[in-house]
């Protein structure tokens, strides 16, 4: 399940945030303070991470978790909850003490808002402020912005030359058979999804030219030139083995996910170093670098946790 979505059924709910609360394995990586972690400042602390189970998430998991152990920590693996829910709940309840979350997930879907934020700096201000009140923490943001978009393979980009919605809302007026469409069902039907989309773009796609399926077929399709564009995560691996282009959202109106750590305030407050430790990390994480560590797991097979160690060891972060 992506970070967006949303359980409806209460018995759901309680099924997810209990979900892999209750166990858990050491991470046990041979890792040594590099730039982060130096006097180890958090020797004697043992610390729980967790992540939702996809593989971004899972590598941000793991990331976080190596930072720990390289200034010091002993830590604890509960990364890969199913669902939203359970990974928030973990890290409110005090399960869990650190996850990297994102900001528009926690905006509109945890904190209850319609409207998301424009700039995503401000976006990722409210939501700091408002999770305070839940025991949360809110470090600095990353540049990683894990949003919804439109994408087309080469051939077509040369073909219809769209480079932003607008244009591609332009080519649907005077070309309607060139628009062609390839979504998941929940983004076919979410207000901040396809709907949304065309009524703020001023497109009006038939049903006819909308194929709607899952995630993974989405980009074969696009791949193959099947539909003329489909719907695509911005940080997804496979934008850049496939060859795809985005199309700019030149008119802001996806919301900006942008990722960050989330520190239970309780643990922030008894181990004080932890921003100094994850910042200079979340600052390189931009949608180039989550494209290149997602496709070495989702293209290549590579393992999450072994992508995570591998980028830290090579960004000089740990030795």
């Amino acid at each position: 399940m992506r970070r967006r979505t949303v359980l409806l059924a209460a018995g759901l709910l309680v099924a997810a945030s209990g979900c892999g609360l209750t166990s858990g394995s050491p991470m046990v990586d041979d890792v040594r303070p590099g730039t982060i972690g130096r006097g180890e400042p958090l020797k004697g602390a043992e610390l729980t991470v967790t992540s939702k189970s996809f593989t971004e998430q899972l590598i941000l998991g793991a990331i976080m978790g190596i930072a720990f152990q390289a200034a010091g920590a002993d830590v604890l693996d509960r990364t890969g909850i199913q669902g939203s829910i359970g990974s928030r709940e973990a890290v409110v309840k005090g399960d869990a003490d650190a996850a990297y979350e994102y900001t528009g997930t926690a905006w509109i879907t945890y904190l209850g808002h319609s409207d998301p934020v424009v700039d995503p700096q401000e976006q990722w201000e409210a939501v700091r402020k408002e999770d305070a009140h839940h025991g949360l923490t809110w470090l600095a943001p990353s540049a990683l912005d894990n949003t919804y978009a439109l994408a087309m393979n080469q051939e077509n980009h040369k073909k219809y030359r769209t480079n932003d919605l607008s244009e591609v809302a332009a080519l649907s007026k005077s070309d309607p058979a060139a628009v062609t469409l390839c979504v998941e069902v929940e983004f076919a039907n979410r207000a901040d999804g396809l709907p949304g989309m065309q009524k703020a773009y001023g497109m009006n796609v038939p049903t006819k030219d909308i194929t709607q399926m899952d995630t993974g077929i989405i980009y074969t399709q696009v791949a193959k030139g099947s539909c003329t564009y489909g719907e695509v995560f911005t940080t997804d691996g496979r934008i850049k083995s496939m060859n795809l282009v985005v199309m700019d959202d030149d008119k802001h109106f996806f919301p900006n996910y942008n990722a960050a750590p989330v520190i239970n305030t309780k643990t922030l407050k008894k181990w004080p170093a932890i921003p100094e430790i994850l910042d200079p990390i979340t600052k390189k994480l931009n949608n180039t670098v989550a494209q290149d560590l997602n496709a070495k797991v989702d293209v290549d097979g590579e393992d999450p946790h072994q992508v995570a160690l591998d980028w830290m060891k090579e960004e000089g972060f740990v030795k």
